[in-house]
């Protein structure tokens, strides 16, 4: 079946970076676009990014575009996002998700938390 597990959480203070990955099994990564999602304490869900199948073309909302940079390993089935010059309000749970395509999710992994604080 579908499984995504995220990896790459954690404390880091303002200013700072993190890379998160996504360990991908159960399906042919490479046939899918692939996308970054985050949920704040007490906020709805808030898409982040996502990758074409190829790596060729990625998308960003605003609030990370500049800071974030998201990849993927085709061989490696693993998915990555590159935090960096990371804010408070970057505190969420972040989620990789598998999308058939752009603005879609259907599966989801559980999550890896990041706290940005001083």
């Amino acid at each position: 079946q579908v499984q995504l597990v995220e990896s790459g959480g954690g404390l880091v203070q303002p200013g700072g970076s993190l890379r998160l990955s996504c360990a991908a099994s159960g399906f042919t990564f490479s046939s899918y676009y692939m996308s970054w999602v985050r949920q704040a304490p007490g906020k709805g869900p808030e898409w982040v990014s996502t990758i074409n199948t190829g790596g060729g073309s990625t998308r960003y909302a605003d609030s990370v575009k500049g800071r974030f940079t998201i990849s993927r390993d085709n061989a490696k089935n693993t998915l990555y996002l590159q935090m960096n010059s990371l804010k408070p309000e970057d505190t969420a749970l972040y989620y990789c998700a598998r999308s058939p395509g752009w603005d879609q999710y259907d599966y989801w992994g559980q999550g890896t938390q990041v706290t940005v604080s001083s």
